[in-house]
């Protein structure tokens, strides 16, 4: 039995928590919760009880927490499966977690994919341009700090609004919620700083859409994903708790593997 702590019991963890009590995956058992505010029968009170009960932690709780706890958690010889992974911008926490010795690193692909083929298409030859377009309704993308005119065309809902252009580092910084997806592409393929990021507030989106582009020696690739949004958080794509669930599942190693 695979025992699996989970840090966070929000938008994502919720669903989780929800699934694997319920036995979606066979032999993969929910064993604890550690989340200070969210009250959950399995929950508790600190990481080192966390810990005892887990042979693996699922990070979904922001990217505080992976600051907080990523590190812990692999030194302490557990496998760690991450779902901020735009917190990783941050060049000093992603060679951390990377240089951690003990349990294993994973990172959940979240609410993309075709990773396999652009990670193909670089060992055929270099990627020569790679950006991401993320739509996501109006309101999921208002921030404090963007310009009155920005936040004044977001609020009145007549078109969509590029709220942000410029390299993956940047945008996950400044959307720590929404850019997962951004980081995701950008350690798969050309990096932070190369990874261009559109930005986009569409007043009729009801979902999250993301259209991945990308050429090189290979060839020329288009990819594109409509989700629908998380009913909790409409910044989150609701199919990335699933993504979790999906990747806990390969971990049990399947008869059949997709490499």
């Amino acid at each position: 039995m695979l025992r699996v702590g989970l840090i966070g019991c929000g938008a994502i963890g919720s669903v989780v928590a929800r699934e694997l009590s319920a036995g979606a995956i066979d032999k993969v058992e929910l064993t604890a919760v550690f989340d200070l505010v969210v009250d959950h029968p399995l929950g508790v009170q600190d990481r080192d009880s966390l810990l005892s009960r887990s042979d693996v932690v699922v990070e979904a709780a922001g990217h505080g927490a992976l600051r907080e706890h990523g590190v812990a958690v692999r030194e302490a010889g557990t496998d760690l499966l991450v779902v901020s992974i735009g917190a990783l911008a941050d060049e000093d926490l992603e060679s951390r977690l990377r240089q951690a010795e003990g349990g294993r690193l994973f990172l959940c692909t979240g609410a993309i994919g075709g990773l396999d083929i652009l990670r193909a298409a670089m060992l055929f030859g270099p990627l020569d341009d790679v950006a991401i377009t993320s739509t996501k309704p109006a309101a999921a993308l208002s921030r404090p700090w963007m310009e009155d005119d920005v936040l004044n065309a977001l609020a009145d809902g007549s078109k969509p609004v590029t709220v942000f252009n410029g390299p993956a580092r940047e945008a996950c910084k400044r959307f720590p919620e929404s850019a997962n997806v951004t980081a995701t592409l950008s350690l798969a393929t050309v990096g932070f700083d190369q990874v261009r990021v559109k930005m986009v507030g569409d007043p009729d989106a009801t979902g999250v859409r993301h259209v991945v582009r990308a050429s090189g020696e290979a060839g020329t690739y288009e990819l594109s994903f409509e989700n629908a949004a998380s009913p909790d958080n409409p910044r989150t794509s609701a199919v990335t708790a699933y993504s979790v669930l999906r990747a806990l599942t390969d971990l049990r190693r399947p008869p059949v593997s997709f490499l």
